[in-house]
């Protein structure tokens, strides 16, 4: 392949994969093919069109393409994504299969297990998924990622206190991860601490400021905290610029035991576009 070509090539797949990120699966899947047609087992063309393919829900048609470079050697990226596609094609028995032969391989690829767990526990096999993280884990204790998946398992099985045990781990491991903090505030507030889950929710907001889901929460613990000002200031920034937010806004006052219920959208509005003192009274 001459130099010029191979140019052009890696060329087309960076658009590709600027059009993935960008959710744009069409033009994804469009260059990607354009590439494997000049070339069948380009592997990163191959995974891009896999993953456009799984986004516009077209499992069943990645499935072939990926068994056939599965067959060609050790992959498991490659086989981790087939063992996805199976399942997304309703043929999870097959799916499930494919990514427990990829997890027991060695060295240990940490997406495999992940993809695992998150399929058994989506099937309400919860203490299998667990099993799978907790299996991950002792190969690569070290994984914040894990402490996370963990935590966000032990979580959906009422297990509060793991939770919160892998979530402080992983936050003293990677202080600066916000989905870390966002995890450790809300099972702080489901434990009634408040407070500290209103310190942590402001830590995470300073690293990502146009979380509007994470300052709702934060105005929710401000409530509970009897700090109705705090939480009706960080609901009207919420709701600034995206009116959408209405109702999420408004549910937060409203399940609050300190907060406030409306009967009319009109006056949920009204009070929560208005400025600090200034607020009309529900």
């Amino acid at each position: 392949m001459s130099e010029r070509r191979k140019n052009s090539q890696a060329q087309a797949l960076q658009e590709a994969v600027h059009a993935l990120r960008a959710r744009q699966f069409a033009r994804a899947e469009q260059i990607a093919a354009s590439i494997l047609r000049a070339n069948r087992t380009d592997r990163p063309a191959l995974l891009v069109l896999a993953h456009a393919l799984l986004g516009q829900q077209r499992a069943s048609e990645a499935i072939a393409p990926l068994e056939k470079a599965a067959l060609r050697g050790s992959d498991p990226e490659i086989e981790t994504l087939l063992g996805a596609a199976l399942c997304d094609a309703r043929r999870a028995v097959d799916g499930l299969a494919q990514l427990r032969r990829t997890a027991a391989r060695r060295p240990p690829y940490l997406p495999s297990f992940q993809e695992l767990a998150g399929r058994l526990a989506k099937a309400g096999q919860l203490g299998e998924a667990i099993g799978v993280i907790e299996e991950a884990l002792a190969l690569m204790p070290d994984s914040v990622d894990l402490k996370l998946d963990l935590a966000r398992l032990s979580l959906q099985a009422n297990d509060r206190a793991r939770a919160r045990a892998n979530l402080l781990a992983a936050r003293d491991a990677a202080p600066g991860r916000p989905d870390i903090l966002i995890e450790l505030a809300w099972v702080l507030f489901l434990d009634g601490d408040y407070a500290e889950a209103a310190g942590t929710y402001r830590h995470a907001l300073g690293l990502r400021p146009d979380d509007t889901q994470t300052r709702a929460n934060l105005a929710m613990c401000l409530l509970e905290m009897g700090d109705r000002d705090g939480a009706q200031a960080a609901l009207r920034t919420v709701l600034r610029g995206r009116p959408h937010l209405l109702t999420r806004a408004a549910y937060t006052l409203a399940v609050s035991s300190h907060g406030r219920f409306f009967f009319r959208p009109s006056a949920a509005a009204k009070f929560l576009q208005a400025d600090g003192a200034g607020a009309a009274k529900p």
